[in-house]
């Protein structure tokens, strides 16, 4: 990824992948603050150029009864200042064409999930905004056709964006990544390797999803050698009580370690280049 991309990263270790990481969902301000300030502190150490993320609201959900947000403009706030406590550029997702212009205003990056990448007017409104858009691939589609997102958002006039994995559906119940994908994405546009969704088992029979945290070092490590620009992870200092995606977590206590391991790893691959 071209660093000027997003040119508030604070680092510009050209040769490092870049990290969006934090909790999947803004459940109020101490938390957002408190996993911010300790992965800022990790990056710093590490030369990591770093994107805070969090989602201002969920709307993809299993069931009617799950934790959706504190409300939006509330948790947009936070991932404000969350930005410019840490002087760091921050992500979420948008689920409908309004969420564009208003989430256009707190964050510098806006994220289509997944599920919502062939929405072409959604996607249209992303760009429109002028902030970098970050792609989810779908769980249902080839990594060739990732083209075709990319186009829709460089012909409304906007040239940043970039492109994330997050596995693709195998069977009813599991994610899994084909790293022959990661190569071909790159001919679009900058590449990133969601770790934490990756493994994801999904479609539980509890409606709610499930997933293989003791795998994310082993997916993240085969990203970094496969190439990808950047890393997405999701972290919390508790997952099992985190409100969103706590099953697929990594917990914050580990995340040094992790990082550290694909700090050394990229630099080694980098060698062999």
């Amino acid at each position: 990824m071209q660093l000027d991309l997003i040119p508030q990263l604070k680092h510009t270790a050209a040769n490092n992948f870049f990290l969006l990481c934090g909790p999947c969902a803004i459940e109020g301000e101490e938390m957002a603050m408190r996993i911010a300030e300790k992965i800022v502190t990790i990056t710093d150490k590490l030369q990591i150029p770093y994107v805070f993320k969090g989602s201002f609201k969920k709307a993809n959900r299993s069931r009617v009864d799950s934790f959706t947000g504190i409300g939006d403009e509330k948790a947009l706030k936070i991932l404000r200042k969350v930005s410019e406590t840490f002087k760091v550029p921050t992500v979420t997702d948008i689920h409908e064409i309004s969420d564009a212009t208003l989430a256009a205003e707190y964050v510098d990056v806006l994220q289509i999930p997944a599920f919502l990448v062939r929405q072409t007017d959604l996607v249209v409104a992303a760009a429109k905004t002028g902030k970098v858009v970050n792609l989810k691939k779908g769980q249902f589609m080839s990594p060739e056709s990732m083209k075709h997102a990319v186009t829709k958002v460089i012909d409304s006039g906007n040239q940043q964006v970039m492109i994330t994995d997050r596995g693709t559906m195998f069977g009813y119940q599991d994610m899994i990544v084909d790293f022959r994908g990661i190569p071909t994405m790159k001919q679009y546009a900058p590449v990133v390797l969601d770790v934490t969704h990756s493994l994801q088992q999904p479609n539980q029979s509890s409606g709610v999803t499930g997933g293989r945290p003791d795998m994310i070092e082993t997916i993240a490590r085969a990203g970094i050698a496969t190439g990808v620009d950047g890393i997405f992870m999701e972290t919390h200092f508790d997952p099992s009580i985190a409100k969103s995606d706590g099953a697929n977590m990594l917990h914050l206590d580990h995340l040094e370690k992790v990082l550290t391991n694909l700090v050394a790893l990229r630099k080694t691959v980098n060698q062999l280049q």
